[in-house]
Order: C-alpha cells, then structure tokens, then sequence
C-alpha cells in the first residue's frame, strides 16, 4: 500500500486541461473579434481597413469553431465574456485612435502572445485529441499570418511601440490566465 496520491490536489485531469483550453481559445477569438471590431469603428474605410476586415473575417471563422466544439463537448464558457466583450472594443478602438500603426501593433503584440499560447497547447496534447490540436493548429497558422502582416503593414514604425506592445502583451496573457480559470 502506498501513501502516495496518483494525482496531487488540484492537478488537472487531461479532461480538464482540455475543457480549459477549450473555454481559454474561445475567450480570446472572442477578444480577437471584438478587437477589430473596435479598430473598424474607428478606421472605417482607411487604408488599413480592408486588411483588418480580412484578420476580422478569420478570427470569427476561429470562433465559431471554438463555440461549437464548446457547445459538443459542454465545456461552460468562461464567466469573464462580458468583461472581454467591452475590454476587446475598447483595446481595438483605442489603438485605432492613436493611428493605424498602433493598431497593426496591437495585432503583433497579441497574436505573438497567442502564437506562444497555442504553440504550448498542441505540445501539452501531443496525440491525445486530434481534433482540437487540429484547430490550435490551424488557428495558429493563421495567426502568424495576421502578425506577418501587421509588421507589412508598418506595426513597428508605431510610436511607442515597445511601451504599447509590452502593455498589449501583459494583458493578453493576464487575460489567458483569468480566462482559462474563471
């Protein structure tokens, strides 16, 4: 007989790491939504317009994804939706109004958050859930694109870039973290 439990309190079955990732990448295609949602109600039709209605397109085409692999597998969203819904319109619109180089950095500075988030998720699977591993996959690809592209598009040159993408970064992970519990 051993006195040594096969699981500490509080460890996460691979269920349950999987139910969070779940409700965490939901929560951020939803974040990601609603912050080209609010870069377009500033941009409108600018120049940068057409390239954020395109990432805009694809980060909905993630979340539906997300929501009805949520929706199958009864995983409850996270509790925190209401507070992204006005926090991603906020970001999106604030950095719009600061210029679209602000914007595009928004872009680098969460997608290089979620590049590294998602890259983690498909290594922690390995091959225990093709399905999911299959769509952080596929949402990663694209994106990285969405990054490549900010940077084409001038995310750099954007004044106070390293300030602006330091603080974008922090909240998207601090926003991973909460989400992925709350």
């Amino acid at each position: 007989m051993t006195d040594t439990p096969e699981r500490l309190p509080g460890t996460l079955t691979l269920d349950e790491e999987k139910a969070r990732m779940i409700r965490v990448d939901q929560a951020g295609e939803y974040g990601a939504v609603r912050i080209y949602e609010g870069q377009l109600a500033v941009l409108g039709a600018r120049t940068s317009g057409a390239v954020i209605r395109r990432m805009a397109a694809q980060e909905a085409r993630h979340l539906d994804k997300f929501d009805r692999l949520m929706t199958r597998r009864q995983v409850r969203p996270t509790l925190l939706s209401p507070v992204w819904h006005m926090a991603g319109f906020a970001l999106g619109a604030a950095t719009a109004l600061i210029g679209e180089k602000a914007a595009m950095a928004c872009t680098v500075a969460v997608e290089e958050v979620i590049d590294e988030h998602y890259s983690r998720q498909a290594e922690r699977l390995e091959d225990g859930d093709p399905e999911l591993k299959t769509l952080i996959e596929e949402c990663r690809a694209e994106e990285i694109e969405h990054k490549a592209e900010a940077e084409e598009q001038g995310a750099r040159e954007a004044i106070g870039y390293p300030v602006l993408t330091g603080a974008i970064k922090t909240g998207a992970r601090l926003a991973i973290w909460l989400s992925s519990r709350v």
